[in-house]
């Protein structure tokens, strides 16, 4: 009974860190990309990470116009999050570094967050650009609260693209060019990252 119910608590866990890590993403990057506070997307964001985040900032400050107690605060939810799924390779890290007093468990733990991360950030981009072209081509020039946000998220990958891919007939390819980038940009950065962070 157990074991038949493992998986499916498992992935509900994981879903449900994994959202609220990429809630406290979200809220950076458009911290960072100064969008629009006031957009009722910037306001839901803030409003479900403010409870954890105010007090981490009294002990946090930020550095440079860098938000680090969102960073913080991004990384130690991860890796409860990597530590309670067991990272989808099967392994307990928690009973086992409970039991043993082991520490490779724990460089593990946060090798494997370090690369959760970043894939994290690397799909947010993409999917956000992909999301943002089909919205263009069914509803083109419409404005809402989403499309808004999208457009924060994905101008800074499309401006420069677009200064050599200028829109060819009315029809703009950088996205499509922006996608296959960031997929390359992706694929060479994570391997590197990942074995750096593994130590492996």
């Amino acid at each position: 009974m157990n074991g038949y119910l493992t998986t499916p608590l498992q992935f509900l866990i994981g879903t449900l860190f994994s959202l609220y890590v990429l809630a406290i993403l979200l809220r950076f990057l458009l911290q960072q990309l100064q969008a629009d506070f006031y957009n009722p997307v910037s306001q839901f964001l803030v409003k479900i990470t403010n409870p954890p985040l105010r007090p981490l900032r009294r002990l946090i400050p930020g550095i440079g116009g860098i938000d680090v107690a969102s960073l913080v605060l991004m990384f130690l939810i991860q890796l409860l999050a990597v530590a309670l799924v067991g990272a989808r390779v099967g392994a307990g890290y928690l009973p086992g570094l409970i039991a043993t007093g082991a520490i490779q468990p724990v460089g593990t733990l946060i090798g494997l967050t370090i690369v959760e991360l970043v894939d994290l950030a690397f799909n947010v981009f993409i999917f956000a650009v992909i999301i943002q072209a089909v919205l263009s081509w069914v509803n083109p020039g419409a404005y809402s609260p989403v499309s808004s946000i999208l457009h924060s998220l994905t101008e800074p990958v499309l401006r420069p693209v677009r200064r050599f891919i200028p829109p060819m007939s009315g029809l703009d390819l950088s996205p499509l060019v922006a996608i296959l980038g960031l997929q390359v940009l992706k694929m060479l950065v994570l391997p590197p990252v990942r074995q750096l962070a593994l130590g492996g």
